[in-house]
């Protein structure tokens, strides 16, 4: 019997982005997107919304792993099966969510790991940092950093998001390991434009998610 896939996405000002990227998800047969716009100054939600997404708005930009909260958040009040987590700035490829799902058949979280050689190399010096340290803090895999994601219902009733920020994905592998999921890495090919490659992980931004993990580890949040 096929599961009941729901598709979450965080966007912030991804409005030249968004409308393509659920264009596509349609096109593989995706149609339960729900989409979190991030406190956006543009036209984010009202493209999403007539794209046919269901839109959570915040009322100010609280970050990535605030989006992601409200996202799981949705989905289990949906009583989701299956979440699939899809960057809102044309990183992926809808046609992979198949590769992702089909692992997910014996794990209960699936990592897309891209391909480090096709990474601009400020991003795969910055992923390749923060993988050193998601397994310092106790997290597996290589690509920590991968926002796509597939997570089974156990998964998602046991991954507690706390982080408001982009340490959120070292965040998820941390608290599944920790509490025993099954975690499995499938290799993907990220699209990298020179739209998608001005957002997500940087050496800069690597070194306050350290700092962001370290905080909480010292607090006892993971």
């Amino acid at each position: 019997m096929k599961r009941e896939v729901w598709i979450v996405m965080p966007a912030y000002n991804e409005e030249s982005s968004i409308g393509g990227v659920i264009d596509g998800l349609h096109r593989q047969g995706f149609s339960q997107l729900i989409v979190v716009d991030d406190g956006s100054k543009d036209q984010t939600g009202r493209i999403a919304r007539s794209k046919g997404a269901e839109v959570v708005a915040h009322d100010r930009n609280r970050g990535l792993g605030s989006a992601l909260r409200t996202g799981f958040r949705e989905a289990r009040n949906k009583n989701a099966e299956i979440v699939v987590t899809f960057d809102s700035d044309g990183q992926h490829d809808p046609k992979a969510i198949p590769k992702l799902l089909d692992a997910l058949k014996d794990a209960n979280l699936v990592i897309g790991i891209r391909h480090r050689s096709k990474m601009p190399w400020n991003k795969r010096l910055g992923n390749s940092i923060l993988d050193v340290i998601t397994r310092l803090f106790g997290g597996p895999l290589t690509d920590s950093q991968s926002g796509f994601r597939a997570l089974d219902r156990v998964a998602l009733k046991n991954i507690r998001i706390r982080s408001d920020l982009y340490e959120v994905s070292s965040e998820i592998l941390i608290q599944a390991r920790e509490k025993n999921l099954k975690i499995k890495g499938v290799p993907i090919q990220g699209i990298f434009t020179e739209y998608s490659e001005a957002s997500g992980t940087t050496i800069a931004s690597g070194i306050r998610i350290f700092l962001n993990l370290f905080k909480q580890k010292v607090e006892g949040r993971i």
